[in-house]
């Protein structure tokens, strides 16, 4: 004889303790769509410069460029995964963490963007029309507008969190 089936639907399994979920408000919030736009624009930023024959100081530039584009990356996929909670000794004052990066990013990239623009003035004697040799003018130009860009960006980001901190918000979300 077969038993009769339950009055009630067993209940749901719970999700294990360390499960990676997306957090989708982040995902569609004003900080992750921040995040996108400032790895789209640091890559086009180190991307231009890299492609470019540089030397002397855009060596900085282009460190700083690409030390805050995997900071940011990081970052990101951290917030995205919800695993600040993991992070040793920082994952506690998450928003505190992301506002102190996007503050050290807006004044390295200023820094970077001055270096980019002082490059250019230098470079402006190949602007020519009939100039012969290959110039860097155009990539150094390309790569401040980026760099003023990512400034813009990031110095947005750090408003955002400041906002969300001076309203006793605790979380990135």
């Amino acid at each position: 004889m077969v038993p009769p089936p339950p009055r009630q639907p067993p209940p749901q399994a719970r999700a294990a303790r360390g499960a990676v979920s997306l957090q989708r408000p982040f995902l569609r919030g004003p900080l992750g769509v921040l995040r996108l736009l400032q790895l789209l624009a640091g890559a086009a930023f180190w991307i231009t410069i890299a492609t470019s024959k540089y030397q002397g100081p855009v060596h900085f530039a282009l460190f700083v460029s690409v030390l805050f584009w995997l900071l940011t990356l990081g970052l990101y996929f951290i917030t995205l995964l919800g695993k600040h909670e993991v992070v040793p000794v920082l994952g506690s004052r998450w928003l505190v963490v992301n506002v102190a990066h996007d503050l050290l990013a807006a004044a390295l990239y200023g820094a970077a963007t001055g270096i980019m623009i002082d490059q250019t003035q230098r470079h402006s004697y190949c602007n020519l029309k009939d100039y012969p040799l290959p110039c860097a003018y155009h990539a150094f130009l390309a790569a401040a507008v980026c760099g003023g860009l990512c400034l813009g960006l990031y110095l947005l980001s750090a408003l955002y969190g400041c906002c969300r901190r001076y309203q006793g918000k605790q979380e990135v979300v």
